[in-house]
């Protein structure tokens, strides 16, 4: 990936999550807990994937999806104004699901350290030293 792709990509991700924040927000399905986490143009500037982090359940996060890629044609209009380009980028929307594998990551983690402290430790088990003393 090149600068110029990884800026622009840093642009568009400021720029769409403006638009979708301040211009968008009376569309239903679309709120604030919306979040753009990131957004990769292809090399020929053509489409733009935007990766999308919704706070709700399964049904919420498709119904937000949705809605964002039925104004998909709105955002790349609103965006195109404030980003100089020749030909702005088509937008696709997806959810990015890094978060939610983050965050069932560290509860499987922290589970498994509970179960860790509740496990007696080699300090507490009984001892084979006195055998030796014999």
């Amino acid at each position: 990936m090149t600068k110029r792709t990884v800026r622009l990509n840093s642009l568009l991700k400021e720029v769409i999550s403006e638009v979708i924040h301040r211009d968008l927000h009376h569309v239903p399905h679309v709120n604030e807990f919306i979040t753009i986490t990131a957004v990769d143009i292809t090399s020929d500037l053509s489409y733009a994937k935007v990766f999308v982090s919704v706070i709700g359940d399964q049904k919420q996060k498709k119904l937000a999806v949705q809605a964002l890629q039925e104004k998909a044609g709105t955002i790349a209009r609103m965006s195109s104004k404030k980003v100089v380009m020749r030909h702005f980028p088509e937008l696709t929307f997806e959810i990015d699901s890094g978060l939610e594998k983050q965050l069932h990551m560290e509860e499987v983690f922290s589970k498994l350290s509970q179960e860790r402290e509740k496990r007696p430790s080699s300090d507490d088990a009984p001892s084979d030293d006195h055998l030796l003393d014999e």
